[in-house]
């Protein structure tokens, strides 16, 4: 009795269970959830599907745990600097040019141009949170809004393709290895990023920073640039998701790239059981939550639910999921379960 009370207390309980029971549902509704087949030395099922799938929403969630954690707010610019990315770097090796099947600039400068625009989108919500001290929500709503506009602006209003196979590889497979790119780029992201919230201080200073920024300045923390870094490290990470996302497509879609993911970022947050009011968090936490969510959201197409009334099914289980979680829920079932073994007691007595 007592191991199961010290797992339930452990940090990643809840969202890993959150997860396992997603999963376990498939047993009922879809038998073949977790048949794998081997193809041309290649994994396919449903299972590699949500791994796969899954790869731009578990990047957009390590730069959101750590704004979250920071400012106690959210950035909802993240799906909208996605398809800007995209837009720049497809209108960068296209040449301004609608449809291409070979470069007419250099990849890696289609490449750096799209990172750097990125980071541009992060300093500028930064500056805005961390300087100007604008509510995070309200700050970020400015890019939300006009971030697909800009991406329209760069690509003329039209879809981009570059239809060129090497441009394909980020968001597709390579041949030997079994799981596709994005997931390793999505492993990559995470475990650099682990590093170095684990190697330096960095963790400890945004922690610090979230729980209490008047307080960190007092001990020599400069809690704004603190805040502005992890903005910036977010539209680096909504940049690298954005590369993937076009990849996959070969083309800059404004209007479609990046659509609604800053809300399933936010709940992946949610979902690893991290405060948005900001201080200490899990990074692995998110990243189960993503892997949550698009497990959930694989589910119901499986189910043959349509894609107008999956958000709808979506979000009765995340309201379900993150109500589990919440800490008021918590004390109420801790009051009345040491009130009923005092009544026990009482009786036994």
């Amino acid at each position: 009795m007592n191991k199961l009370k010290k797992l339930t207390t452990y940090r990643l309980f809840l969202p890993i269970l959150c997860l396992v029971l997603v999963l376990l549902v498939n047993l009922i509704t879809t038998p073949d959830f977790f048949a794998i087949s081997v193809r041309d030395g290649m994994l396919y099922g449903y299972i590699i599907d949500v791994i796969n799938r899954a790869s731009e929403l578990v990047i957009l969630a390590v730069g959101m745990t750590l704004m979250v954690a920071a400012s106690g707010g959210t950035d909802i610019s993240v799906g909208a600097v996605m398809a800007v990315v995209a837009g720049v770097v497809c209108n960068v090796l296209a040449g301004g040019e609608q449809s291409v099947t070979q470069y007419n600039n250099p990849y890696i400068l289609g490449i750096l141009a799209g990172i750097a625009v990125a980071v541009i989108c992060g300093c500028f919500n930064g500056f805005l949170v961390a300087k100007l001290k604008i509510q995070p929500m309200i700050a970020t709503l400015i890019l939300f809004t006009a971030g697909r506009g800009i991406a329209q602006l760069v690509t003329n209003g039209q879809i981009t393709y570059v239809r060129v196979d090497h441009y394909k590889v980020l968001g597709s497979s390579i041949k030997g290895l079994p799981l596709p790119v994005p997931f390793f780029m999505a492993i990559i992201v995470v475990i650099v990023t682990t590093l170095i919230l684990k190697k330096t201080a960095i963790g400890m200073y945004i922690e610090s920073v979230g729980i209490n920024a008047k307080a960190s300045r007092l001990v020599g923390l400069k809690s704004s640039k603190i805040i502005f870094l992890t903005y910036v490290f977010g539209g680096l990470m909504a940049g690298i998701a954005g590369l993937v996302a076009s990849s996959r497509i070969y083309s800059a879609d404004a209007n479609n790239i990046g659509l609604n993911m800053e809300l399933d970022a936010i709940l992946a947050v949610a979902l690893g059981g991290n405060s948005l009011g900001g201080g200490k968090f899990s990074l692995m936490g998110s990243v189960i939550g993503a892997y949550t969510i698009q497990a959930l959201t694989t589910t119901l197409y499986a189910m043959h639910v349509s894609s107008d009334q999956v958000p709808v099914y979506k979000a009765i289980v995340v309201v379900i999921i993150v109500s589990l979680q919440s800490p008021q829920l918590k004390k109420w079932f801790k009051k009345h379960s040491l009130g009923k073994k005092a009544v026990n007691g009482n009786e036994v007595a």
